[in-house]
């Protein structure tokens, strides 16, 4: 069928089902950013392929918002499919919620996958919709009755992360939890999460690409630990570790029909933003809902000294591959012969040969005028070749065990324009301003990151994506609560102070459509500063190990500060890898991080 095909169908089966509205969400059970191919039923009715997206079919229209990462993506993947886009966070765009509350009808009902869908999202649509008094039905996966060949849901070996590497033990996480669940009040704790239950659990698996996590939940009482998960994909030190700390195994499906067993009374700590609303219709009339952060969350967001320890060797590691990379780039003897999808695959067997077991998001290789969408990615359809001129900007990272990276650099492959080398400068000072901030404890992201986009204001540009996000330990690399970005969540806990041990990125980028794109990105440890008569201070220590290409730099557009920044942090680069690579690679690299 085609997509205008299959939003017919889809209405007849919600004419079948009495319902109005059908909503379709990226997601899967767990909340997961990233998730497996089963889970696609977004992109499989629309054709979009970008992240964190939403749709929405009326019996005469048909909608998909997204934000300004993937507006010119959407327009070319929804052409032809009668969807219109809606481009969020633009002024006189509708919202999702001003949509269903202008189409549906009074007292119409609103479908959707309540597997999918958060608690708190489902919240939200009952609030604005409540004049209408509509109805919501969260029992049917229409789009998946519909997917004739839908993708099996996978699951693979899991693995042990050792003590050595976390720096704590599973029991000693989950007492911690037991403490926070106390202070909450609460009687149990559903955890969802992928990522909380793999740091939880020191486990991590393979059963979403480039996210080390295993699919699972688990319930926590004052005394026991459910872990439902597929046994048959433990190995036997898992089995034995989980067991030593007191978490007994189910299978993965019975989660559901155990949360529907939860006895009235019960007071069940979820969080609103993670688990599916399919929790609040299936739990006994008398269980109380407590929704806040996971405790898991606020907690892996802060790294330990032995995990600080381990993510400086996976970004030595790393280095030692970007550098292999770039070196490679700037030798070859034929580049307009290679294509985007030629480069990071290169990019990737030089991570594997450095002990990356996977990558840890889909590189983005973007020449020119691709890089000007903010999360394009190269596929066997849409690719360009490399060329001799220009901008090229590779977005990229890897797992080890030691850690998570993520890493963008924008190379000049030739002669470019002015503009492009003044957007280069701008987009460097960017970098450069935030990560060489100091700052008292009790500041937070949102507060730091008007550093990173005063000299983009100062052009009057910016970027529509935040400047930086936490990163997880061998986890996604996506990871709250800690963030650079200009909006601030009504939750507290969402927009932590920064302390010392929190990993977030710093990556603005100036992008101007169809021409050119650049992003430049580390990933920085926060860390102490010293004190002073006002208190402790912080500041950043830069992780990722890697040249940035100084070739398109205007010098006298940077400040000395930013330039002493800019050498200081090449002669570090450079005396930190020399010794692992190949003398030809490190001579150079040498040349590459002279003084600016």
């Amino acid at each position: 069928m085609t997509k205008k095909e299959l939003v017919q169908a889809l209405r007849g089966k919600m004419k079948e089902a009495g319902i109005d509205i059908y909503v379709v969400t990226c997601g899967d059970f767990h909340g997961s950013e990233y998730y497996s191919a089963y889970f696609n039923t977004l992109t499989f009715l629309t054709g979009f392929t970008g992240e964190s997206s939403i749709a929405a079919v009326t019996m005469d229209k048909a909608g998909l918002w997204t934000d300004g990462r993937y507006f010119l993506q959407a327009e070319r993947e929804l052409e032809g499919s009668g969807i219109d886009l809606y481009k969020s966070g633009l002024p006189g765009v509708k919202t999702l919620a001003e949509f269903l509350k202008d189409e549906l009808p009074e007292g119409g009902c609103v479908g959707f996958d309540g597997r999918i869908v958060p608690l708190g999202q489902e919240e939200l649509w009952e609030k604005a919709l409540a004049e209408k008094k509509a109805a919501f039905r969260s029992d049917r996966d229409l789009v998946g009755e519909l997917w004739e060949d839908r993708p099996a849901q996978e699951f693979h070996e899991a693995f042990l992360l050792p003590e050595e590497i976390t720096g704590e033990s599973a029991k000693s996480k989950i007492a911690r939890v037991r403490e926070e669940m106390a202070g909450q009040g609460a009687d149990m704790h559903l955890i969802t999460g992928l990522s909380d239950i793999g740091w939880l659990l020191n486990v991590r698996g393979r059963d979403i690409p480039c996210n080390p996590v295993v699919f699972s939940f688990a319930l926590m009482t004052k005394d026991t630990v459910s872990w439902y998960v597929r046994e048959e994909k433990l190995p036997e030190e898992v089995r034995d570790y989980t067991k030593q700390a007191g978490v007994s195994l189910k299978p993965y499906e019975a989660i559901w029909e155990d949360i529907k067993a939860i006895p009235a009374g019960t007071k069940l700590l979820v969080d609103g933003a993670g688990v599916c609303s399919y929790v609040k219709g299936a739990v006994k009339e008398g269980v109380q809902l407590i929704t806040a952060v996971n405790p898991t969350t606020l907690m892996k967001c802060v790294k330990n000294e032995t995990e600080r320890k381990a993510l400086r060797v996976s970004h030595h590691k790393d280095g030692l591959a970007m550098v292999n990379f770039l070196y490679w780039l700037a030798h070859h003897p034929d580049i307009e012969s290679l294509s985007e999808i030629d480069a990071a695959d290169y990019l990737e067997q030089c991570r594997r040969d450095q002990g990356a077991f996977d990558l840890s998001f889909e590189t983005i290789a973007a020449m020119g005028p691709n890089a000007s969408v903010v999360h394009y990615a190269p596929s066997p359809e849409h690719f360009a070749m490399l060329k001799k001129k220009g901008l090229f900007l590779v977005d990229s990272g890897g797992q080890y065990r030691e850690g998570t990276t993520d890493i963008t650099r924008t190379m000049a492959m030739g002669p470019l324009t002015d503009a492009e080398r003044h957007h280069y400068t701008t987009v460097l000072r960017s970098h450069i301003d935030l990560a060489s901030a100091v700052f008292p404890t009790g500041v937070s992201g949102c507060q730091l990151d008007v550093l990173a986009r005063m000299p983009m204001w100062e052009e009057k540009l910016d970027y529509r994506h935040g400047t930086g996000h936490g990163v997880g330990f061998c986890l996604n690399v996506h990871e709250g609560p800690n963030a650079f970005r200009m909006s601030i969540p009504d939750n507290k806990a969402l927009r932590p102070a920064l302390v010392p041990g929190m990993v977030t990125t710093d990556e603005p980028g100036i992008y101007i459509d169809n021409d050119h794109g650049i992003r430049i990105e580390s990933e920085m440890l926060c860390a102490e500063a010293g004190e002073s008569e006002y208190g402790r201070y912080l500041c950043f220590e830069n992780l990722t190990l890697c040249p940035i290409d100084v070739t398109p730099v205007n010098r006298d557009e940077l400040t000395e500060k930013e330039i002493s920044w800019l050498n200081a942090y090449h002669e570090r680069v450079y005396e930190e890898l020399k010794d692992d690579l190949k003398p030809e690679v490190a001579a150079w690299l040498y040349d590459v991080t002279r003084p600016l």
